[in-house]
């Protein structure tokens, strides 16, 4: 009986071994570079999905408190003091101290929302000059004064601007308070932190010209003399559009919805539609977005490019508007 002992792999044998091999460390490198690349796109698409909803939860915070004036029904009630005053205003050219003007004094209207509608450059710095240039083309923008939803602690912040309020009449003042205030308020008295706000979409994220769309507001910033700054909320955003339900007879309810309303019609809004179109941060060159986005009155978009968008939107009552609307100021 003849007996073979094999030493080794023929040349075949190897080429074979060495195939196998190959396809399967293509196989899992195949595998591994999918799964990076769903991971990379999940991780982005989350990242702009927590952005929007952070945008959203700060619009509609502010939003629903406007024109929240503590026990205060009339906008009209609320009298500046006379010693008010702000280093950087941002309101119309020619209107000092607007940022603490609660109704105009022309018409009447109240101005506890002011909007501007697919705005330029030019339309957006006539009604709110601190703007400049930052504000992207075709966005919308929207002013909003109100109180803080809590009353003032009893010892009160020193240059910080509150509404004294007896329910009756309403002084808005900077602590220390001017003595004697231009309108005293009896007591008793209680007094809330002066919140307005200015939401825009700016063309910058952190330096002007990195081309990253950003969702900022101005807010008034206590210490010394009261001053306009800008805060940022969410980067990646490209659009803001807000359309304003309005409630026609005076039911508390919105009869219609839209995008550009005049002061005299901004006084009968009841609700607003929030429309936010945001971005992924980074971009995935294996994807091409060609879809077409339409948000409110703008233009329809087709990007073309490799950013992953999606479109969030929701609809909040104002509250504190629509009772004003009711009770027919």
């Amino acid at each position: 009986m003849n007996r073979h002992t094999q030493a080794g792999l023929t040349l075949v044998e190897l080429m074979i071994a060495m195939t196998l091999g190959l396809i399967i460390a293509g196989g899992v490198i195949t595998l591994f570079t999918f799964n990076r690349h769903s991971f990379n796109r999940d991780e982005m698409i989350l990242r702009m999905q927590d952005d929007a909803r952070q945008s959203l939860r700060e619009i509609i915070s502010d939003l629903s408190m406007a024109g929240y004036w503590a026990d205060l029904m009339l906008p009209a009630a609320v009298t500046p003091d006379g010693s008010l005053a702000v280093a950087t205003d941002c309101g119309p050219a020619g209107i000092p101290n607007w940022i603490y003007r609660i109704v105009n004094p022309g018409t009447g209207d109240n101005e506890s929302l002011v909007s501007v509608d697919n705005s330029t450059v030019a339309t957006a710095n006539a009604s709110f000059s601190c703007l400049g240039a930052e504000v992207v083309p075709g966005t919308d923008i929207v002013s909003i004064k109100r109180l803080a939803g809590a009353q003032a602690p009893a010892v009160l912040a020193n240059n910080t601007v509150y509404l004294r309020t007896n329910g009756t009449v309403g002084l808005l003042f900077r602590e220390p308070a001017n003595a004697p205030p231009a309108v005293p308020v009896p007591v008793p008295f209680t007094d809330w932190e002066y919140r307005p706000s200015i939401y825009y979409v700016r063309t910058f994220a952190v330096t002007p010209g990195d081309g990253i769309p950003t969702l900022c507001r101005k807010i008034l910033e206590f210490g010394g003399v009261p001053n306009v700054v800008t805060e940022c909320l969410a980067q990646g955003v490209e659009n803001l559009q807000i359309e304003y339900g309005l409630d026609t007879d005076a039911d508390g309810n919105p009869n219609l919805f839209i995008p550009n309303p005049t002061p005299a019609q901004m006084q009968m809004a009841v609700a607003a539609q929030i429309f936010i179109l945001a971005r992924s941060a980074d971009t995935d060159m294996q994807y091409t977005n060609m879809k077409t986005y339409t948000l409110s009155n703008a233009p329809a978009f087709t990007p073309n490019d490799n950013f992953y968008r999606r479109v969030y939107s929701v609809t909040v009552g104002l509250r504190n508007l629509k009772t004003l609307r009711i009770m027919g100021g």
